[in-house]
């Protein structure tokens, strides 16, 4: 891969999560005490994330050069394969990890998908292809994942451009952030 995998960023304690950034845990802590509870096994409210799905790295063209046959193509079944879903699964380890163990407290989780943006330098069908392994897995390990797509691409299968933020290629905007709102509280949240 041209980029390593994901350092920790986390450590898993007693019905708690301890993240490794000072900023990160203290935000987080901060939000705990406003919930009035000490650790998240406690929380009362679903735990809502986008941890997992920025598939834009993974999906990077150099990443996959050595996948690719004599034409520059994917052999037959190689994409949603079994070692392309192993690849994908490793790589995002250590955030399917969080996941599990929060679930494992009995937390609702919901994993919400991304905006359907594809910057240059990533394989369009490698960053489709990893999302819906992320999406796969969060789901067997009972993750609610919220899913726009339907309501946000174009024919295409790519986010339209009235949800995108104009300079960035990975962000939606804010029309995009208030649909994902809405589906959100359209659950009960």
């Amino acid at each position: 891969m041209s980029r390593r995998y994901p350092e920790s960023f986390y450590d898993l304690g007693d019905g708690d999560v301890v993240f490794r950034k000072p900023a990160t845990e203290q935000h987080y802590r901060e939000f705990l005490a406003v919930l009035g509870v000490a650790r998240m096994a406690d929380l009362r409210v679903p735990v809502v994330s986008t941890l997992g799905f920025g598939v834009h790295v993974v999906a990077a063209v150099e990443n996959w050069r050595i996948y690719r046959d004599d034409t520059g193509g994917f052999p037959p079944g190689f994409i949603g394969g079994g070692l392309f879903d192993e690849i994908i699964t490793t790589y995002y380890g250590q955030t399917l990890d969080l996941y599990r163990h929060i679930r494992g407290m009995g937390v609702r989780v919901l994993g919400v998908m991304p905006p359907q943006r594809v910057p240059p330098e990533a394989d369009p069908e490698v960053f489709f292809a990893a999302q819906q392994c992320i999406r796969r897995e969060l789901l067997r390990l009972g993750v609610e994942v919220p899913d726009l797509r339907s309501r946000v691409t174009d024919e295409t299968g790519f986010q339209r451009p009235e949800l995108c933020d104009p300079d960035d290629f990975v962000h939606g905007n804010l029309a995009f952030g208030r649909l994902v709102l809405a589906d959100l509280l359209d659950r009960g949240l």
